[in-house]
């Protein structure tokens, strides 16, 4: 299993916050006290790097090598579904989850990084450096390569701290991630990406320059795109606010509106046919049931304006218009659930019966009086 630390409630959604190369999971450090109010965040390290196991990745590893493991994490805390950042290498294991596992990911952002680091020579070198000398060298080099100029020699401890992650790598975990990278390529991959996606540059990253992110923007539909000034390739480091609040801003706009959502289509529906319909969704319905969760229940159900019975109301006499007899059968049981009785849904199918049409209405009060004597009976057996 991935080293990983966890913080935040237990019964908040999950972030998980992915790291760059040569770096642990400290990289993050200056934004979890802000969304571990929010989230659950789990950071995860990468094989060789902080705390987790070398032998997790051999020689010949992909992206998809980490993606794996970064779901087996998620599946051993119970997440199903999860929000996801990663940095550099850490965003590049994150493009792969959301492009193959949609399902799994609500939401994603991509800082620094790329879906192609550029041809496999820099990277090949840079694998055989390490093996042959140890990661002392690479380390020597990471302030110039992670951080502005300024900042690089501005004292910050940050930057020794993280130069004391690179320099306590495993040098083949840390070849084995080179040669990954010198393989990895997303680009054909961007188009299958269904998860709300934030991509945050630094303007002054040489490691993936900002064109670098604006190629995953482009590729990402409706992908936003964000770029930093005084930023390099580290810019949660280096620019710790701008970054939480780029995130907050992305995560939290969703995350607020699903979990409003989820909680009045529970109050509407009922837990046992919002179980249903979650079991139910598939990668290619996953994003719809996003949208409906969003959308319909986040924002419409959730509004203040009119009160449930009245939504009630409003909805049935929608349906028995439109003829969806099976959204109805749901929205009766919906109804009754939000305070009206049997009469009060006669006389809103009554009123439909003049406005929609004698036929529609028929088909409705049949539709209507099987649902509710089905009701009656779930109750008698309960008592």
């Amino acid at each position: 299993m991935l080293h990983h630390r966890i913080d935040g409630p237990a019964d908040a959604p999950v972030l998980m916050l992915g790291p760059s190369l040569g770096t642990s999971l400290a990289v993050w450090d200056r934004q979890v006290p802000a969304l571990a109010q929010h989230f659950r965040v789990v950071r995860w390290d990468i094989p060789g790097h902080g705390g987790s196991p070398a032998g997790l990745l051999s020689a010949g590893a992909a992206v998809s090598d980490l993606g794996r493991l970064v779901l087996d994490l998620a599946d051993s805390l119970g997440a199903g579904r999860i929000r996801y950042a990663g940095i550099s290498l850490g965003g590049a294991v994150g493009s792969w989850l959301a492009a193959q596992h949609p399902e799994r990911v609500d939401s994603l952002a991509l800082v620094c990084s790329s879906a192609y680091f550029g041809g496999p020579d820099m990277w090949l070198e840079r694998a055989g450096t390490v093996r042959s000398k140890g990661a002392g060298p690479i380390a020597d080099s990471a302030p110039e390569r992670w951080f502005t100029p300024g900042f690089a020699n501005g004292g910050h401890a940050a930057v020794a701290e993280l130069a004391g992650d690179q320099r306590s790598v495993d040098p083949e975990a840390y070849a084995v991630c080179c040669e990954l990278l010198a393989a990895l390529d997303l680009r054909d991959e961007l188009a299958r990406i269904t998860a709300p996606t934030l991509v945050v540059a630094g303007r002054e990253d040489r490691a993936t320059p900002p064109a670098h992110a604006r190629a995953l923007a482009d590729g990402i539909a409706h992908a936003q795109l964000v770029e930093l000034p005084r930023a390099a390739h580290l810019a949660p480091v280096e620019q710790p606010r701008a970054v939480l609040d780029a995130l907050l801003s992305h995560l939290g706009s969703a995350s607020g509106l699903e979990r409003a959502g989820m909680l009045v289509r529970r109050q509407v529906l009922g837990d046992e046919h919002v179980d249903r319909a979650i079991d139910r969704t598939t990668p290619f319905t996953a994003r719809f049931q996003d949208f409906i969760t969003r959308y319909a229940w986040g924002e419409v159900w959730s509004g203040g304006t009119l009160d449930r019975r009245t939504r009630s109301c409003v909805t049935l006499t929608a349906l028995v218009a439109g003829g969806h007899l099976s959204e109805l059968a749901m929205h009766v049981r919906a109804a009754v659930r939000n305070g009206l009785t049997p009469e009060e849904i006669g006389d809103v199918l009554l009123q439909s019966a003049v406005y929609c049409g004698v036929p529609a209405a028929n088909s409705a009060f049949a539709v209507a009086d099987k649902v509710l004597q089905q009701m009656t009976r779930e109750t008698r057996d309960e008592s």
